[in-house]
């Protein structure tokens, strides 16, 4: 007899409500919002379909999927549909993958301020790539990226950093003529870093200046502006890490790393091996090793795994996947159109705009898991709308 697959929500429902218990206080709206949801999606809680299939006449229940970002279960389908629009998007070019990581000093305060620092993360490194990409001594073009917000390591510690995908080229001054770069080779690394940490620490300096910055703990002491212009001394000369990897083999290779990137959660069900009494354990890679002794296996105890996978909560409406230069919203089909007109190619069928909300999880066809065949919705089970809220801390034992 096979083992039912463990989950994350398996988890959360069982540790949970004694761990939202003793940290009443320090559990944020986003996270507990997000534990109510992991632990109804697909559940009788959330309602339902009672399904008919058009061949076999076999019934199923198919429940709701609580559709929440940081769920494991939900962001397989989204990121399907997300990709879907993308295609469209593609040129037949070199695509290349940069990787742009804050240090660790920046990443312990990154969890107390997220919508400031994570959204400096994408300015500094967006405005580092278009200005080094603009510079006629490197490409000389009007370049267009993608951007992908990851704020975990493997093993669920803090870790934040944005993965860029980029065409290989770009617009010349005058948008009348296309700038391939150079075959297998986009932009100087360490010119990259060098800026990227100018920018962001620019950028850090305003946001403490217009107190946009919060402290707490250990780091109180940094609300003092002297104190702050101090503890950031170090980082001015520390290497900041901005990792280029080879060109992807083809627009498919794109699709085919964009469908593994832009919807990931801080850990998949897939990791999970087991949940006792020593706590949950669970892979990771340990990128310091070499080879196949990356894949490792660590156990944390439950309370610190939820933790873990809760600091990776994002604050409500902020975008982790965003566009700049000729490929932001707001320009993005004439300049794909110019794009292709430059590369000589021929337009797509149809092109979709980029709008990351949960209107854009359509209704999905459903299959028969027997025959395939098309199953038709005989009956609506209505939700408990009770389930959607947070979870209520004085219910806990």
């Amino acid at each position: 007899m096979s083992r039912v697959p463990l989950e994350v929500a398996d988890i959360f429902r069982a540790r949970g409500p004694a761990w939202r218990h003793a940290h009443a206080g320090h559990i944020s709206f986003d996270q507990l919002k997000t534990m109510s949801a992991i632990e109804h999606c697909r559940c009788a809680s959330l309602g339902g379909h009672v399904l008919r299939c058009s061949s076999c006449e076999q019934l199923q229940i198919a429940y709701n999927s609580c559709r929440n970002r940081h769920c494991p279960k939900c962001q397989a389908t989204a990121a399907k549909r997300w990709l879907e629009d993308r295609k469209a998007e593609l040129l037949p070019v070199e695509y290349y993958h940069v990787v742009f990581t804050l240090p660790a000093p920046i990443s312990d305060i990154a969890y107390q301020n997220k919508s400031v620092i994570y959204t400096l993360l994408f300015k500094a490194a967006a405005e580092t790539l278009l200005t080094i990409a603009a510079d006629p001594r490197h490409l000389g073009a009007k370049i267009g990226v993608t951007m992908v917000l990851h704020t975990w390591g493997s093993a669920l510690i803090n870790h934040p950093h944005v993965h860029c995908i980029v065409p290989g080229g770009g617009f010349s001054r005058d948008s009348q003529q296309w700038i391939a770069c150079r075959p297998g080779f986009f932009l100087p690394v360490r010119v990259l870093s060098a800026l990227f940490r100018r920018l962001f620490l620019e950028q850090l300096i305003s946001a403490h200046q217009q107190g946009q910055l919060h402290f707490f703990g250990q780091h109180t002491e940094l609300t003092d502006a002297a104190t702050f212009k101090t503890w950031l001394e170090p980082l001015k000369t520390l290497k900041w890490y901005v990792y280029a990897k080879r060109p992807f083999a083809g627009p498919e290779a794109v699709l085919e790393y964009l469908s593994r990137y832009t919807h990931r959660v801080a850990i998949a069900n897939s990791r999970l091996i087991r949940f006792d009494k020593q706590g949950v354990t669970f892979k990771y890679k340990d990128y310091r090793a070499k080879g196949r002794y990356r894949q490792k296996v660590m156990t944390l105890s439950a309370d610190e795994f939820m933790r873990r996978f809760l600091m990776h909560v994002l604050p409500r409406r902020f975008h982790r996947i965003r566009h700049y230069g000729l490929l932001a919203n707001s320009q993005r089909a004439d300049n794909l159109a110019q794009a292709r007109k430059l590369l000589a190619i021929s337009p797509p069928d149809h092109e979709t705009d980029d709008v990351e909300t949960d209107s854009d999880v359509a209704t999905s066809t459903f299959i028969c898991r027997s025959c395939s065949a098309p199953m038709i919705i005989i009956d609506v089970l209505a939700p408990d709308h009770s389930s959607r809220g947070p979870p209520q801390l004085s219910t806990a034992s």
